[in-house]
C-alpha cells in the first residue's frame, strides 16, 4: 500500500457532502440506495451498523425499516449532522473505522463510498469481523475497481466508431492519490485520499477475517446526455461501463 500519512477522512469537507446529498439527482439517492436496500433487507429489530456512515444519509433510510442502527465515523461535524437528523432508533459515534469500539454484536453492516478513502481497510473489515454476528451479512459499496482508478482512467470518444470508451492505465496497482472534493469553485477546494485496489484485494482481506463472498454486482448510472451528437454513443457507455460494485459477504 501507498506509504502516505495525510488524513483521510472528510471532516473538511463535512459541509459540501451534506449539501451533495440533499439534492434530488444524486448517485446515492438514485442508484445506491434502492440498490442497497435491496440487498440489505433491513428488518425490524435488527441491529444493524453503518460503517463511515458520514452523515447517516443511508443509516436514517434503514432506520425507517424499524431496525436499530448503530453509524459510526471519523469525523465530528458529519456525526454532529448524523445525530441532528436522525429519525428513528439510531445512534451516531465519532469512532474510526480502522479501530471499531463498540461493546455489542450486530445482525448486518454496511459501508457505502467509504473504503476507497481508508488506507487500512483490513483494520476495518477486522473490527466489523468481531461485532458481526456468525452468518451476517457486511454490504460493500464502491467505485468500481476496474474502470474507476483515480487519476488513472478517463473518458474517451472514437471519431470513427462513433463510441465512447474507457480507458485504464493502472489496475492491478494499488495506490493513494490526493483528490479534490469539489473541483470547479471558485474558493480553494478541500482535498482528501483516494485509494485504488483491485478486485483481489478486497476478497483477499475479506477471506482473512473469516467472510465468504455472497453476491457480486455492479451497479451502472440512471442518467441521460442532453441531445447532440455523441449522446447515443454516452447513453450506452453509461449501460455498459458500470460506475458503482457492491459485494454481499457473510462471516463464518
Amino acid at each position: 500500500m501507498p506509504k502516505n500519512n495525510k488524513d483521510t477522512s472528510w471532516q473538511g469537507v463535512s459541509g459540501w457532502y451534506d449539501d451533495l446529498l440533499t439534492k434530488e439527482d444524486t448517485y446515492q439517492g438514485k442508484v445506491i440506495l434502492p440498490n442497497l436496500l435491496r440487498i440489505l433487507n433491513p428488518k425490524a429489530g435488527e441491529n444493524v451498523l453503518d460503517v463511515a456512515c458520514g452523515q447517516g444519509f443511508f443509516a436514517h433510510e434503514v432506520a425507517k425499516f424499524d431496525a436499530r442502527v448503530v453509524g459510526v465515523d471519523s469525523s465530528k461535524d458529519l456525526i454532529n449532522i448524523a445525530t441532528k437528523n436522525k429519525t428513528g432508533n439510531e445512534k451516531f459515534f465519532i469512532t474510526n473505522a480502522e479501530n471499531i469500539l463498540l461493546n455489542e454484536k450486530f445482525d448486518k453492516a454496511f459501508c457505502v463510498l467509504a473504503l476507497q478513502n481508508i488506507k487500512n481497510i483490513d483494520k476495518v473489515f477486522a473490527g466489523v469481523s468481531k461485532v458481526l454476528k456468525t452468518k451476517g451479512n457486511f454490504v460493500i459499496v464502491i467505485n468500481h475497481p476496474s474502470f474507476r482508478v483515480p487519476q488513472n482512467s478517463d473518458w474517451g470518444f472514437d471519431e470513427t466508431k462513433k463510441m465512447q470508451y474507457r480507458s485504464v492505465y493502472k489496475y492491478m496497482s494499488e495506490i493513494g492519490v490526493s483528490i479534490e472534493m469539489n473541483p470547479g469553485k471558485k474558493e480553494k477546494s478541500k482535498k482528501t485520499l483516494s485509494f485504488h485496489r483491485p478486485l483481489q484485494y478486497y476478497f483477499k482481506m475479506l477471506a482473512k477475517e473469516g467472510f465468504v463472498v455472497r453476491r457480486l454486482e455492479e451497479w451502472i448510472s440512471h442518467k441521460e446526455s442532453m441531445a447532440g451528437p455523441k449522446k447515443i454513443a454516452e447513453d450506452n457507455a453509461r449501460k455498459e461501463i458500470p460506475l458503482f460494485m457492491m459485494i454481499e459477504a457473510v462471516k463464518n
